[in-house]
């Protein structure tokens, strides 16, 4: 019985290699951006009229949007949380292709921090869609690299089973999940955020 439960606590079904390998990217395109976000943000608390480069315009600013409360809401720049959270997300992800399964306990958890996570990124894309008027290349690949890992992360919990639901819902949730119904949420959300920001702001992107 031990061996079995061994040799199922280090197998991760094929199923999940794509999962994880998407989880492995967003993760890197967010901690990347939160590096970059933090030097900027160091450089204008050294020079608070610095001229970052991805000050294109009023509405294509990094800047504008580092200066403003909503980008320091816990006293620090926000993208010192991404330096803390987006490592484990990628030690995650690495263990996952290196075919460990991690218990329900843990990936329950794991799903529900990032997905405070995903609520903070809409949040702070409605600030700057509603109130700072002004966008950040770097933070909206944040947002976007948030909403996949969350997805893929999802879709790993989901085709665990880690919520037990009984084998009639488990079998069609799956179902859809190897349908890539999770793929067309996914879109769905971008392409709703894209819309409504070209909508809005279009003529600001355009060179």
């Amino acid at each position: 019985m031990s061996d079995t439960n061994d040799q199922l606590a280090v197998f991760t079904p094929a199923r999940h290699l794509k999962a994880y390998i998407t989880m492995l990217l967003s993760s890197i395109a967010s901690l990347t951006a939160s590096l970059v976000l933090s030097v900027d943000a160091i450089t204008l608390a050294k020079n608070a009229n610095a001229k970052l480069s991805c000050d294109v315009n009023a509405i294509i600013s990094c800047g504008k949007v580092a200066q403003s409360w909503q980008s320091n809401l816990l006293g620090f720049p926000n993208a010192f949380l991404g330096l803390i959270c987006e490592p484990v997300v990628i030690t995650l992800a690495v263990a996952g292709l290196t075919r460990v399964r991690f218990g329900k306990g843990f990936m329950k958890v794991a799903l529900a921090i990032y997905g405070v996570g995903l609520l903070f990124a809409f949040w702070l894309f409605s600030q700057s869609f509603f109130v700072i008027k002004a966008f950040c290349p770097w933070c909206l690949l944040v947002t976007a690299s948030t909403i996949t890992v969350f997805f893929s992360m999802l879709r790993v919990n989901l085709l665990d089973n880690t919520f037990n639901f009984s084998q009639e819902r488990y079998d069609r949730i799956s179902g859809l999940l190897h349908a890539g119904r999770d793929s067309v949420v996914v879109v769905a959300i971008y392409t709703v955020l894209a819309t409504l920001v070209i909508l809005k702001y279009g003529q600001y992107f355009l060179p």
